[in-house]
């Protein structure tokens, strides 16, 4: 009765894929692969066949009888000498090729040292044979995956420099119009890095925010035409309402308040509602 062949495939026996969108590669366990083992490998995977060390060969799309250089060793003489396991190491790792997210946070600091917080989303994949040969040669592996969020470890520091390069020079509320030079020299800067890997990067989508709330409403408050000292007034001012305290149109104008006194409203604010020409 001839054997069962050995099947290495990246899915379980209940049919559960093992390489998520979170996944860019996986090391199958198993590293007793012989001659004859079916090596199945999914539309959107690439899988890298290596032995101690030397990649043998790197398959597409498809079904592969593996053939390796040595010949199984059978009987009493391989569980005697090598406890039933081939004397050669055989390695086989997959390589996601669909459209991964590479997503980096962090902080950089505007021309005022003003903190700015920014997220950088993209999309990166493996799109050639020769871009999963370098993936396996340069990533280095801990376990049995790569993730996507070791990636963003070795990308984060690209991004931040890149960032930091355009934002350090910029005022904090002219950041936003330097958006479309931050974007450019990120794609830039990252394709450089990524292609190391064999990674190709796809879109960029980038948002760069103060990091403080207080200067995201001050920003807001300038953005209706209103100059810093007015903004900052009409920030307290909407603070001072929040809470209750009667002096805030006061504070929003700029006048005084009086206590005690039955004319509270200055002639400015009457002249406001219309009360007084």
């Amino acid at each position: 009765m001839p054997a069962i062949r050995q099947v290495i495939s990246t899915l379980t026996q209940d049919g559960k894929e093992l390489m998520g969108p979170d996944v860019l590669a996986y090391h199958y366990p198993d590293n007793n692969i012989l001659n004859g083992s079916l090596l199945t490998v999914e539309s959107n995977h690439f899988a890298v066949l290596k032995s101690r060390g030397a990649i043998l060969n790197v398959y597409d799309t498809g079904q592969y009888v593996i053939q390796t250089p040595d010949r199984p060793i059978i009987g009493a003489f391989q569980q005697a000498f090598f406890g039933g396991n081939s004397p050669w190491q055989y390695e086989v790792i997959y390589i996601n090729r669909a459209k991964l997210i590479l997503e980096v946070s962090g902080i950089a600091y505007s021309r005022e040292m003003a903190e700015m917080g920014y997220h950088v989303s993209c999309y990166v994949h493996v799109d050639t044979r020769d871009d999963a040969l370098k993936l396996v040669q340069h990533m280095p592996m801990a376990g049995h995956y790569v993730s996507m969020k070791e990636v963003n470890w070795y990308a984060g520091p690209v991004i931040e420099q890149s960032i930091n390069k355009i934002v350090q020079l910029t005022e904090l509320e002219r950041v936003n119009e330097k958006m479309p030079e931050i974007l450019e020299l990120v794609k830039d800067h990252l394709q450089e890095f990524l292609s190391v890997y064999g990674l190709t990067l796809n879109d960029v989508k980038a948002l760069v925010y103060p990091k403080d709330e207080r200067m995201k409403e001050l920003i807001a408050l300038r953005a209706f035409g209103l100059s810093e000292l007015d903004a900052v007034r009409y920030y307290t001012a909407m603070i001072m309402a929040s809470k209750g305290v009667v002096s805030a149109p006061n504070m929003a104008i700029g006048e005084p308040f009086f206590v005690g006194n039955p004319q509270v409203a200055t002639d400015r604010i009457m002249k406001l509602d219309g009360s007084q020409s």
